[in-house]
């Protein structure tokens, strides 16, 4: 089982929402998607984890890796939604990984929480198992 993701972008902020189980068979491409987001956004990086089932030890790592490739070239990752089975328990070397209850929670901390209703460009890319009518963030 692996996973489906979409990734928003607009002024200075990247939203990867993330569908399905984060499991050995998933890191690669939750992986790829953070390269992704990588090389297409700025700032800070939200893992909107509200439509993920579950998580696995591998996939709990892989997104302290992701955040220490974001920390590398400067930006942080925050997360918002982490599934119910567990809580997310970072490395000591990992950096600080800001935890939100919902997503809105954590376009409030950022300060773009309205921004989508205002007019602003935004950018969307999404895997192919990604819903089409859900409009995004």
């Amino acid at each position: 089982m692996t996973i489906d993701w979409r990734y928003t972008v607009q002024d200075d902020l990247g939203v990867l929402s993330v569908a399905g189980h984060l499991g050995p068979d998933a890191v690669r491409r939750f992986s790829g998607a953070v390269g992704w987001a990588l090389a297409r956004g700025t700032g800070p990086l939200i893992v909107d984890l509200t439509e993920l089932r579950s998580w696995s030890a591998e996939g709990q790592r892989a997104i302290t890796d992701a955040a220490r490739r974001l920390a590398e070239v400067g930006r942080r990752l925050e997360l918002a939604a982490i599934p119910a089975d567990g809580s997310l328990v970072p490395a000591g070397d990992c950096p600080s990984i800001p935890v939100h209850t919902d997503l809105s929670a954590a376009l409030a901390a950022n300060h773009s929480g309205q921004k989508a209703d205002q007019g602003e460009e935004r950018q969307e890319w999404r895997t192919t198992g990604w819903p089409t009518e859900d409009a995004g963030p």
